[in-house]
């Protein structure tokens, strides 16, 4: 619950701020009356400044929760919060004309109250000025905020930075980083979606887990004819220290975003999760449970797709379980993974509010040796949209102690599809529903008398109607139960096949069943891998149940 919290508080109010231990890494800088908006003394920076930064704060007790905001600021509401808008006129890269970027900040506000701060950085001097918070900054409009009780609190900080792309500059934003070390990009839809963590600690253990925070960001100033920025970051918390670059590409159809870190553990940690990313599913295809609505599927991402070390690719669909669920793919030096939004169709959604098939997906593209460890996919059991409940990322094998440092490298990319794909049969879709019937001939008046759950799975690509007249075979591997009435069939409308199977339990368990199954063709792997997790009833609930009332 403490994560439902903190990601529902984070969507809804749009906050998040730094931390007062940080301030003893700075000088006190002096006010200056000037055009731009940095105010703060010079000091000079580059990304190994950074990490000595990171270190000399790892060796450093936490600094420990947030100060009190003014009052004016801790009462907010939500939509109080959400009137507050930044001044586009001080935005950070507004006096170069004609620029392509431009970077606005956040307020601090209501129960966010880890202050972040912000630098300006020259690129080439290498001399960054801090940008101290003051109202001016910000137009207020009818948020009731008492702007007399922010005069003078030059340390007040800031909540986090959004950036905008031309045309878009007065209106859209295209990346935003708010909330602990929660960020976010777009695509060519301009649509948010699911979110991308700089770190992940104790996601899944016996203690509560812990949000790390970027406490400071610093900004290269662009040319005016660029679409790529550099943004540098503190991270702090109480169990690891790290500095984070980002160089950010705004293309044209996506955003894409080149990540390095240099992490310094404080003490042992159990669970780090590194390029942790947090999505949504309520359901979908397969799963319906959670779909008494008028929208055929709700969720920001469908399924988690992996590009392994040895070369496989994987697709695992996303599930809305019961309980909570946690699964861990193991992997030497994975190509690549991501939460994937394949379905891009309005009409698979219904829904002019979230815009469901707008959502980017995001692939992560390890760029240095990650070495081993596992792909880690925990679902949340949710009752609605407006929860995130997906959480994924990769977690190293080798356990991490106090003193440790590590460095990741690693590419993100914001984009309707993944910037790969496997050159074999994808897999387009997976429907679930009643089983023990031949398919294409109704229940009928007299329902099955054996209960079994029917699964498709659809494929398409990969010259699989090269390989049918040889003969397709569907390998399916379950760890429990048996697979019965298997069926390959052509499907016109997608061009491709789709694999029937019916499970049937041979046993009173509800543990998980994991499923298993690629195609292949006289001896040859032609297609991605499937895994699936299904969640079988109990056994007084295995049957069919006509309700039709017939008068």
């Amino acid at each position: 619950m403490n994560r439902r919290r903190f990601i529902k508080a984070s969507m809804a109010l749009a906050a998040a701020c730094g931390t007062p231990g940080l301030m003893t890494l700075f000088s006190n800088a002096a006010w200056a009356q000037e055009s731009d908006i940095a105010d703060g003394q010079s000091r000079a920076f580059d990304f190994n400044v950074l990490q000595s930064m990171a270190g000399d704060l790892a060796k450093k007790p936490w600094g420990g929760a947030p100060r009190p905001l003014p009052d004016t600021l801790a009462t907010l509401t939500p939509q109080a919060y959400n009137s507050i808008q930044y001044d586009p006129e001080h935005s950070l890269w507004n006096n170069i004309p004609g620029r392509e970027l431009d970077v606005q900040f956040f307020h601090v506000g209501m129960g966010f109250r880890r202050r972040v701060r912000m630098f300006s950085l020259d690129p080439s001097s290498r001399q960054a000025r801090e940008i101290h918070f003051r109202p001016a900054l910000f137009n207020y409009h009818d948020a009731g905020v008492d702007t007399a009780q922010l005069v003078g609190q030059s340390d007040l900080g800031f909540a986090g930075f959004r950036a905008f792309k031309a045309p878009e500059l007065a209106r859209r934003d295209i990346v935003s980083f708010l909330g602990a070390s929660y960020f976010r990009a777009v695509d060519e839809t301009y649509q948010y979606g699911l979110s991308a963590r700089g770190l992940a600690v104790d996601t899944f253990t016996d203690t509560p887990e812990e949000f790390p925070d970027f406490t400071a960001f610093w900004f290269e100033t662009p040319k005016a004819d660029d679409t790529t920025f550099v943004v540098y970051a503190l991270l702090d918390s109480p169990s690891v220290t790290g500095a984070y670059k980002f160089i950010i590409h705004c293309e044209e159809k996506r955003v894409v975003m080149e990540v390095e870190n240099r992490l310094f553990a404080r003490k042992d940690i159990r669970q780090l999760g590194i390029a942790p990313m947090t999505s949504m599913f309520a359901c979908g295809t397969n799963e319906r449970r959670m779909c008494d609505t008028i929208h055929p599927q709700i969720h920001d991402s469908d399924r988690l797709a992996m590009w392994r070390g040895n070369g496989e690719w994987v697709c695992r669909p996303l599930n809305n379980p019961q309980r909570l669920q946690f699964n861990a793919f193991t992997d030497d030096n994975p190509k690549g993974f991501g939460l994937v939004q394949t379905d891009r169709d309005f009409e698979s959604y219904q829904d002019i509010m979230g815009w469901y098939n707008k959502r980017p997906s995001l692939w992560v593209e390890p760029t240095n040796k990650w070495g081993k460890g596992t792909i880690a996919l925990m679902e949340i059991p949710t009752t609605g949209e407006t929860l995130d409940n997906i959480v994924c990322f990769w977690q190293p094998e080798k356990p991490v102690k106090a003193g440790d440092q590590l460095n990741f490298k690693y590419k993100l990319y914001w984009s309707g599809e993944p910037p790969v794909r496997s050159p074999l049969a994808n897999i387009l879709a997976t429907r679930t529903g009643m089983g023990s019937f031949p398919e294409g001939w109704a229940p009928g008046e007299h329902f099955p008398t054996t209960w079994s759950r029917r699964f498709a799975i659809d494929f398409i690509g990969g010259n699989l109607k090269e390989y049918a007249p040889k003969g397709i075979e569907p390998v399916i591997t379950l760890s429990s139960g048996e697979a019965k009435q298997i069926e390959i069939l052509f499907v016109e409308p997608f061009d491709g096949y789709r694999i029937l199977f019916d499970w049937h339990p041979t046993s009173d368990s509800t543990e998980p069943v994991e499923m298993r199954m690629f195609l292949r063709c006289q001896g040859q792997t032609i297609s991605e891998t499937w895994l699936y997790q299904y969640f079988p009833p109990a056994p007084d609930k295995r049957n069919y149940v006509d309700d039709r009332q017939m008068r």
